[in-house]
């Protein structure tokens, strides 16, 4: 299948791509879209995620997703001809992405210290559990890990079936600290542009995973003593008496009472057939859906309402129970029209399964049509920002397992014989 070509603005720059699961991977698809040539190292075998909840053997749905726009070079790191192959690569490479555990880089060779010694302006990064420092640096991290430490799991209070919390099941440290290292080596390159400099760029899924928290992670002190303080030390004589972490969450959730109010224009209802969201945060906005929802106005708005006062707090929730027997007399359908009508923010929650086919996705242009050398025609989502001048592009599907390997040795200078007694090693591995 033909590409398109290259237009966007990170065209001519060639990233290598040390990755798994999450992180980096979406780095990467960021900077393809972008226009970047991104080569996605692979061991022998592939990268793990090709077989996780996989139909096709090698070739998972998440695997896919993460890895379009990538051209994939199957390199034996732990064989030092392995090693000599990124050696020889780095030269013409202008960007290294990596997400191995801290200290992997270095036993393989593909540190920053030894690449940069053979390109001097590199851009190089790494993104680890911990971060590059301090006592928890060398330990083993994931987005799961990352969320239970930073608290972040707690978010929303919510208990599984054996009472244990129930994690956010998208990996949202992971794909954040893609998009930020994205974000961070387009910056990078910027500079280098400027300066002729290279340089390092460290990120780390707590540092994005309390990002994500930062209001409730900050210190300030006059709002601190007025809710987190209390919270605080109800936590630890919690703890203190050994009690049990529900206790923990039903702590926080007396807490969120305070926002009991907001929630009555900003938070889901069941509706009669499915449900419904309403996302107000002004005003104006909710004068609109109090009149679509009776015209009676309840007191959150006005200047003597208290969220910190019981009684006050025993009122909105008053209103919530109201509300939620109002949305289930209608249909999503009934309610997101009048609503709309209003010109107010709503929306069906939808499944995400059908979104394909939705009809603003097909307006927006949002999904991609592409042809997998393994599983054949696909529509994919696409990039995740739209450019006039330097137009963003999928540009390729995710490459089948050493797809590529071949054609990338050939354009670092390797000959037909090298390449073939490399393959016939087993130190690089083509696609079959």
């Amino acid at each position: 299948m033909p590409m398109p070509d290259p237009t966007g603005p990170l065209n001519g720059i060639r990233v290598l791509e040390f990755s798994q699961i999450v992180a980096a991977p979406v780095c990467g698809i960021n900077l393809s879209d972008l226009g970047a040539d991104v080569i996605k190292i692979e061991p022998p075998g592939g990268e793990q995620t090709r077989r996780s909840g996989s139909v096709v053997p090698g070739e998972s749905k998440g695997f896919q997703a993460l890895n379009r726009g990538k051209r994939s070079l199957v390199v034996d790191l732990h064989d030092p001809r392995g090693r000599a192959v990124i050696h020889r690569l780095t030269p013409d490479i202008d960007v290294v992405a990596i997400n191995y555990r801290l200290g992997v880089a270095e036993r393989v060779g593909i540190d920053y210290g030894t690449l940069s010694s053979i390109r001097n302006d590199l851009i190089y990064w790494q993104n680890t559990g911990f971060g590059e420092s301090g006592p928890d640096a060398e330990r083993a991290g994931s987005d799961i890990i990352a969320q239970a430490y930073s608290g972040l799991m707690v978010t929303d209070a919510k208990l599984n079936e054996d009472g244990a919390p129930e994690l956010i099941n998208i990996p949202i440290a992971d794909i954040v600290s893609g998009f930020a290292s994205a974000m961070a080596i387009c910056a990078a390159l910027y500079h280098r542009v400027l300066t002729g400099e290279g340089q390092r760029i460290d990120t780390s899924l707590l540092r994005t995973a309390l990002f994500l928290q930062s209001a409730v992670v900050m210190r300030e002190p006059i709002t601190d003593a007025i809710i987190r303080d209390p919270l605080v030390a109800e936590i630890n004589e919690i703890r203190t008496r050994t009690g049990s972490y529900q206790d923990i969450l039903e702590a926080k959730k007396r807490r969120a009472a305070l926002r009991t109010a907001f929630r009555l224009y900003y938070g889901t209802y069941a509706a009669r057939d499915g449900a419904v969201v309403l996302g107000a945060l002004t005003r104006a906005n909710r004068d609109r859906m109090r009149a679509i929802l009776g015209g009676e106005r309840e007191p959150s708005d006005d200047p003597g309402y208290n969220a910190l006062d019981p009684a006050d707090q025993a009122v909105a929730e008053e209103w919530k129970q109201k509300y939620r027997v109002l949305f289930r007399s209608r249909t999503v359908a009934d309610w997101v029209a009048a609503f709309d009508q209003a010109g107010v923010p709503v929306a069906a929650v939808n499944i995400p399964e059908e979104m394909a086919d939705d009809p603003q996705v097909a307006a927006d242009g949002i999904m991609c049509d592409l042809d997998h050398a393994v599983t054949g025609p696909q529509r994919v989502v696409g990039p995740a920002a739209k450019m006039s001048r330097t137009p963003t592009v999928a540009s390729r599907p995710s490459p089948a397992l050493g797809q590529h390997t071949r054609e990338i040795l050939a354009e670092a200078g390797f000959d037909n014989e090298e390449v073939q007694h490399l393959i016939a090693s087993g130190v690089v591995v083509e696609h079959q």
